[in-house]
């Protein structure tokens, strides 16, 4: 992919800093265009960005042809200047060769080479007839969103930060972290469209005094959000650290969803009735029953939708975050609960949210802590329990058997395996909801596809998308 865009030293700093970011050994920039284009400026903002705290001068190469350095990950960085290069032979005397499969490289005159490197980024820098602006070609995998990422921190008065990546989830969004002068921000990139429901989303959590971050900037035209940083004690992390404070802190994640189901549902946000969840759970149809070597599972989504019609369709909606568990909340001590991806909220039966807190996929919740939370909720609510605890289980298998076709789709389509390792788990969750005697039909509707077994995991797994 290629894309052009006119730059300043900030922001073609900011593009350098945006590369470093995601770069692995191995991984090639051929730095092209004339004497004094900036092409060592630029490598100068990237060996900086992934040294960090521990950056060291960046000189120009000229004439000692290459210079190492690493980052604080171990990862070498060579910066090779081929200008005076003589002879091609002389690059396999200095090692290059071997750091090109080892190492981050940085190439200024790749002209010189007698071979470019497979999958090399190249950027291309031109003067422009302003003397402080240069054209800039970028041609990488996914270059329009690396330039657009760069342009926008430096718009939003940010082009000087380090940019490093922050783990992502299950969806196509990217995020960063950002520190500089100015401290530090979470840069969130998202081309699915989704920035203007969590700016939406935002501003309503904010003026009913919950713990969402307030937005810096933003550009939800192209998809582009930068953040208030929250840290980095996500709730997940938190437990495991002092496995000791769950009790606390799931009573605190129920007293959040008793406040939070106390607020007049937005106007903004879609239902998620008995309809729309049969169509969600599709998605386990579609994906796992053949995957797994069964067939069936196209009475599942009637089902639920009959269910909830007669379970759980008369108690009121209230506003439900959907991806609610302990690796979307942060800890932060006496202060609110910090909240992140919530932009699919939705208006929803009042234990979706709690169903999706206590049957975490990804961690293990004591079963005698999901049975005091609910009994917390129901406390604090007034509802009725036993109808509750029935559409409690209702949306409990709607949802992880959903999550099982998600964990499917995600192998065999778009390549990311690691999900299989939670199936168990997810499993475990469908069997303990529809072991409430009023999901018996769907029970047995279940009954009759294949468990995800060890055996079923690798057959899955195998075909895994590469």
């Amino acid at each position: 992919m290629t894309t052009r865009l006119t730059a300043d030293e900030t922001l073609t700093a900011a593009l350098a800093r945006m590369l470093a970011a995601t770069l692995r050994p191995g991984d090639t920039i051929l730095l092209d265009g004339p004497v004094g284009a900036g092409k060592t400026h630029f490598a100068r903002a990237f060996v900086r960005a992934r040294q960090g705290d521990a950056a060291e001068d960046v000189p120009s190469p000229t004439f000692t042809l290459v210079q190492t350095y690493r980052d604080p990950q171990g990862t070498e960085i060579w910066h090779a200047d081929l200008y005076r290069l003589t002879d091609p032979s002389e690059l396999a005397e200095l090692g290059l060769d071997e750091a090109l499969t080892d190492a981050v490289c940085l190439i200024e005159w790749p002209d010189r080479l007698d071979r470019l490197p497979d999958g090399a980024i190249t950027v291309s820098i031109a003067a422009q007839a302003d003397p402080d602006l240069r054209e800039i070609t970028l041609i990488a995998p996914d270059a329009d969103r690396i330039a657009a990422r760069a342009a926008f921190v430096a718009g939003a008065g940010w082009g000087d930060a380090r940019v490093l990546p922050l783990a992502g989830d299950a969806s196509a969004r990217r995020f960063f972290r950002l520190t500089g002068a100015r401290g530090s921000a979470v840069l969130m990139d998202d081309p699915s469209g989704a920035c203007g429901p969590f700016a939406a989303m935002t501003d309503w959590l904010r003026g009913h005094g919950f713990g969402a971050p307030a937005i810096l900037a933003s550009d939800p035209t192209a998809g582009l959000l930068l953040v208030e940083d929250l840290g980095d004690d996500l709730v997940a992390r938190v437990l495991e650290r002092d496995p000791g404070m769950a009790p606390a802190v799931y009573d605190r994640i129920t007293d959040f969803l008793v406040d939070l189901h106390r607020r007049p549902v937005p106007g903004f946000v879609a239902a998620l009735d008995g309809p729309a969840l049969a169509e969600q759970v599709g998605l386990f149809a579609d994906w796992y029953p053949q995957a797994a070597g069964g067939a069936g599972g196209d009475d599942i989504a009637p089902l639920i939708a009959a269910l909830h019609a007669d379970l759980a369709a008369d108690v009121p909606p209230v506003l439900a975050l959907r991806d609610f568990h302990a690796e979307n909340l942060l800890w932060r001590g006496d202060a609110p609960l910090g909240l992140v991806d919530y932009q699919d909220a939705v208006a929803c039966h009042p234990a979706y949210d709690l169903a999706s807190a206590l049957q975490d996929a990804r961690r293990a919740v004591d079963p005698g802590i999901e049975a005091a939370c609910v009994g917390r909720y129901l406390a604090a609510t007034g509802l009725d329990p036993d109808r509750f605890r029935a559409a409690y289980a209702l949306l409990g298998a709607q949802r992880n058997l959903r999550i099982l076709g998600i964990f499917t789709r995600l192998c065999l389509r778009d390549g990311k395996a690691r999900y299989l390792d939670f199936m168990p788990r997810v499993w475990g969750y469908v069997r303990r909801n529809l072991a409430h005697p009023a999901l018996a039909p769907l029970a047995q509707a279940v009954a009759a596809l294949p468990a995800p077994d060890a055996a079923v995991i690798e057959r899955i797994r195998a075909r895994c998308a590469r």
